[in-house]
């Protein structure tokens, strides 16, 4: 099954000209059970594609379907309800909150959702366990390496069990040793049949733990390679 549809998504966007063309017909889908990468040179559209597919722009022309539903003109509560069920967020920046430790910024989605404190640190605490971080459930941010923080950062996008992640360069900030161990808990958590793992990135050392290897050109899909 497809987790992600795109259908004839284009983009423009308001320009000193008139209207700048981002996205040009892209037809692409986002399979379950895999873990995705989505690559090619800065400025050919791949954060743009991916904002799209997770309702965060609207597109010029065409559809989105998110297993099976048409998210592309989602607005206020249902658009904000979409993204906080359904998708886990990781970035190359890790975000998280400074004052709060590894458990509870793992926590925050399940508080988002209304879970009681207590409950959502505990569940927290044990999603760093799953991530291999779990005997620094109490420091801060502050006390952590880059590798462990995007760990954390990781157990904040799995915590309330989102179908689709969604990874802008989570690995680019980090070392070999590191960026292997955040690829080998994505590519865990893309293994499930329900979930899909897609990844945007420009780091060349991770192109093998693609199933499948999406190059984006000048806002177009330029070729999809699937591994054998």
């Amino acid at each position: 099954m497809s987790a992600v549809v795109c259908e004839g998504i284009s983009m423009a966007f308001p320009s000193g000209a008139g209207m700048q063309a981002v996205l040009h017909d892209v037809n692409v889908a986002v399979e379950a059970g895999q873990l995705t990468l989505l690559v090619g040179p800065s400025g050919c559209g791949k954060t743009t594609l991916i904002s799209i597919m997770t309702s965060i722009l609207t597109p010029t022309k065409g559809h989105v379907r998110v297993w099976g539903t048409d998210v592309t003109h989602l607005k206020g509560a249902a658009q904000v309800l979409f993204r906080r069920r359904e998708i886990g967020f990781i970035f190359q920046q890790y975000s998280l909150l400074p004052t709060l430790t590894a458990a509870e910024n793992a926590a925050l989605p399940l508080i988002a959702e209304g879970m009681t404190y207590d409950k959502a640190v505990r569940v927290g605490a044990a999603v760093l366990e799953q991530v291999g971080v779990g005997q620094l459930a109490a420091r801060l941010p502050s006390q952590l390496s880059g590798g462990q923080q995007q760990r954390v950062a990781i157990a904040r996008a799995l915590v309330h069990k989102p179908r689709l992640i969604v990874c802008d360069e989570p690995t680019a900030a980090l070392d070999e040793e590191s960026g292997r161990k955040v690829m080998d808990i994505l590519r865990s958590a893309a293994a499930e049949k329900s979930r899909a793992v897609l990844v945007v990135t420009h780091d060349n050392r991770i192109f093998s733990y693609a199933d499948r290897l999406i190059r984006m050109n000048d806002g177009r899909i330029s070729s999809i390679e699937t591994k054998e």
